[in-house]
């Protein structure tokens, strides 16, 4: 990709120092207002009904921008991995400028989630999460959660290398926040309560949908002249690389599609390249063209 470093997003919160996320989300653990389950709840809610983020309230780095990690905590990084932070920094915030554009025809306001880097370990309104877990969206604060770890992992032990390899990842997240703003992630979830054989191939529509907005964001970046020659093969080899039956034989010997969550590499990668070579959201709906069955 033709990027250049730019410094940290203003959305990027860095918890890199937190302990292993003991300290957790501020408002949840030590340092700032403590919510109790109740409120927790309460603050889910609205920011679901009003389409904001309540929990950015109790967050006081989100009225000043929230770039600097926290008061007090000790920072080890290399030069390396501060190149991939403004890296990371560059790719989410050309993906939120893009999506700012294009939520409000799609009948919602867009704003900007956040994106948190950890190490080992970290608290969202999700709950807690290890490293093992990857990336991942949480809906309930509406952010994205990475240990930047991860891309070496991806490069050595998924064989995907590449900056747009990473680029995906993070764009991809980010179609699960427009799906948020959208409702389509509530819609599912309802769905997915009240119909729960259809559970999984809920959960792998929205994930390729994901996958085709991830596309949409690399269709205008290339438009804008940031990618390089490789890039979108960079970016379907990832996209194939994280597919259910892929993970599941490396991980068992053998696949069963009815444990699908994601879908598999062969889907992954065409929703991807459906959304990169049209370029629109309204391609990406995967609940009402299931084509790739």
């Amino acid at each position: 990709m033709k990027w250049t470093p730019g410094g940290v997003s203003q959305n990027v919160e860095d918890r890199r120092g937190a302990g292993g996320g003991g300290g957790g989300f501020r408002g949840f653990g030590g340092g700032g207002l403590r919510l109790g389950l109740g409120g927790i709840i309460v603050l889910v809610v609205l920011s679901l009904v009003f389409k904001r983020n309540f929990f950015q309230l109790l967050d006081p780095n989100a009225a000043a921008g929230g770039g600097a990690p926290t008061a007090g905590a000790t920072r080890e990084s290399t030069p390396a991995e501060d190149t991939l932070v403004y890296f990371v920094s560059f790719v989410l915030d050309s993906a939120q400028s893009m999506w700012a554009q294009t939520v409000p025809s799609m009948g919602a306001e867009y704003y900007s989630a956040r994106l948190v880097l950890f190490r080992d370990g970290v608290r969202s309104a999700c709950g807690y999460a290890e490293t093992a877990t990857g990336p991942f969206y949480c809906p309930g604060d509406q952010k994205v959660y990475i240990d930047l770890g991860f891309y070496q992992e991806l490069k050595d032990r998924y064989g995907a290398p590449g900056d747009f390899a990473q680029a995906y990842v993070l764009a991809h997240e980010i179609g699960h926040h427009v799906q948020t703003l959208l409702g389509t992630e509530q819609r599912v979830r309802r769905l997915q309560q009240s119909r729960p054989a259809s559970g999984n191939e809920l959960s792998v529509r929205m994930e390729l949908q994901a996958d085709c907005y991830a596309g949409v964001w690399a269709h205008a970046a290339d438009r804008q002249g940031i990618l390089d020659v490789g890039d979108v093969e960079e970016g379907l080899n990832a996209a194939a690389a994280v597919g259910d039956d892929r993970l599941q034989r490396m991980a068992t010997g053998s696949v069963n599609p009815d444990n699908f969550t994601h879908g598999s590499s062969a889907q992954r990668a065409a929703w991807f390249r459906r959304g990169y070579s049209s370029g629109r959201p309204d391609a990406c709906d995967a609940f009402r063209d299931p084509s790739d069955r």
